[in-house]
């Protein structure tokens, strides 16, 4: 099992923020990736609701505010709805996928998770998602 580190990073390669999730398969889709660090930050978010997600995708009914986005209301974010804008911006090119150094092109690419990994995400759009 594999420790990977999810970072969101500027264009320039500015770290803005980073979590860690441990004991994944060795082995997963760029598409699974992406799904389980939406699936993270979303039960982050509902586990201690607030008016301030810090993301990849923008919620619905949300602003974008410095370092994250600003909900209008408390409320709970559906991941699957998130995740699914995730992998809609992903094909419209909203966000680079890194892992390690190395771009990954194609949502269903296998992965190797070896090495305890860095998984790097450089948005190039706003994404909005649930």
């Amino acid at each position: 099992m594999t420790l990977v580190t999810f970072r969101d990073e500027t264009a320039t390669g500015k770290a803005l923020g980073e979590f860690s999730l441990p004991d994944l398969p060795d082995s997963v889709t760029a598409r699974e990736l992406v799904r389980l660090r939406v699936r993270e930050e979303v039960a982050r978010h509902n586990a201690a609701p607030s008016q301030h997600f810090r993301g990849l995708v923008e919620p619905t009914d949300a602003e974008v505010e410095l370092n994250g986005y600003r909900l209008r209301a408390l409320r709970r974010l559906d991941w699957e709805r998130q995740a699914d804008a995730a992998e809609a911006a992903f094909a419209r090119n909203g966000f680079i996928l890194l892992v390690g150094d190395r771009q990954i092109d194609d949502l269903d690419e296998r992965i190797a998770l070896v090495g305890d990994p860095v998984v790097s995400f450089i948005k190039l759009v706003p994404l909005v998602g649930g």
